[in-house]
């Protein structure tokens, strides 16, 4: 078999083959289209575009573009490490006129109705302000106004209602850890420790599971209170094992392992690979858990035994996708994703 890191290569050019293009055949811009070019609907409903350009009201889900981007930026580590400069300065601007093409498709503006999608936006617009000022020596301008617009955007979710936490929309009946552990590692990483620590309070206080070790999915406001939403996911643990590592503490670092033997235990199959979630939104949930355990993989704070547990669950569940053709933009953004993260636990190349 090749190369996980050839692998990831040939995944992430699959990707943006089969479905990124100029949004509106515009200069300067690209996006993902939710199904493959050369495949539609059964019905018929999603045909493939006109020359190529995608249609304005084409099915759009924002938060998919946000991993996309953040593949990108794990590409265009992984080309710095290399000391591939021309491959990771492409990187940048593919990833530049990514987010630009969000912005475009989202109306002109980067908010949008959920707290979840825009948390990962944020963390997405975070790694690309980084990479640009490390590759560039300046800042990019669209990921820096992203970062602030969709921070006061995160911060305004938060309030006392249920002890506090943030909402998943604007609906506000809803407060859960799609919107939570996202919001509280892209806090951790823009320094705001103690508003980091304030939501992943939360989630330990009202979301986790003694039983499983691991967070359930949420609180949903009701007449009479609210009802607990016990859902075990892939991808609710994945940002809250980043943000622990993050912050870093004695106590952060016991929590995060307790997390990954936990993972291991409950949401792997007989082959020790992540569950797949298939579908939709479900297509990107292992990829989400696989970044952060790639992470902590290569975190040498953690125990040789932990980190080994954390690599095997990569490594297994890249296995598991290695035959996969996607049609769908998510299915194909988390095999790249999982791709990299196993080229990333033997030499570890990412921010």
């Amino acid at each position: 078999m090749e190369s996980w890191k050839t692998l990831a290569r040939t995944a992430a050019q699959d990707t943006h083959s089969r479905f990124g293009q100029r949004l509106l055949g515009l200069p300067g811009t690209w996006i993902g289209l939710p199904y493959s070019k050369a495949h539609q609907l059964r019905d018929g409903s999603m045909l493939s575009d006109l020359n190529g350009i995608s249609h304005p009201l084409r099915e759009w889900n924002y938060w998919w573009q946000a991993h996309y981007l953040d593949a990108i930026i794990d590409d265009g580590y992984a080309y710095l490490a290399d000391n591939d400069l021309d491959a990771a300065h492409r990187e940048l601007q593919r990833a530049v006129e990514l987010l630009r093409g969000i912005r475009l498709r989202n109306f002109g503006v980067f908010p949008n109705y959920f707290f979840d999608d825009m948390a990962w936006l944020a963390l997405a617009s975070q790694r690309l302000l980084s990479f640009s000022r490390r590759l560039d020596g300046h800042s990019s301008a669209n990921a820096k106004q992203a970062v602030t617009t969709l921070r006061k955007q995160l911060n305004g979710a938060i309030d006392d209602v249920l002890d506090g936490g943030m909402y998943w929309s604007r609906k506000k009946d809803f407060k859960n850890a799609p919107a939570n552990a996202p919001a509280a590692l892209f806090f951790a990483r823009n320094g705001e420790r103690d508003q980091s620590r304030k939501l992943l309070s939360w989630l330990r206080a009202r979301l986790f599971s003694i039983d499983s070790g691991l967070y359930l999915d949420g609180l949903r406001l009701v007449p009479d209170g609210h009802r607990i939403e016990d859902a075990l996911y892939t991808y609710n643990q994945g940002p809250v094992l980043g943000a622990l590592l993050e912050l870093g503490s004695d106590a952060d670092l016991e929590h995060s392992t307790m997390l990954i033997h936990a993972s291991a235990q409950y949401l792997t199959d007989s082959t020790g690979a992540l569950s797949l979630n298939g579908g939709g939104d479900g297509n990107l949930f292992a990829g989400i858990l696989v970044r952060y355990l790639a992470l902590a993989a290569n975190d040498v704070r953690l125990d040789g035994r932990t980190r080994s547990t954390a690599r095997t669950m990569v490594v297994a569940t890249a296995n598991s996708l290695v035959d996969q053709e996607p049609r769908r933009l998510s299915a194909a953004v988390q095999r790249w994703m999982i791709f990299s993260a196993a080229a990333a636990c033997e030499s570890d190349s990412r921010n």
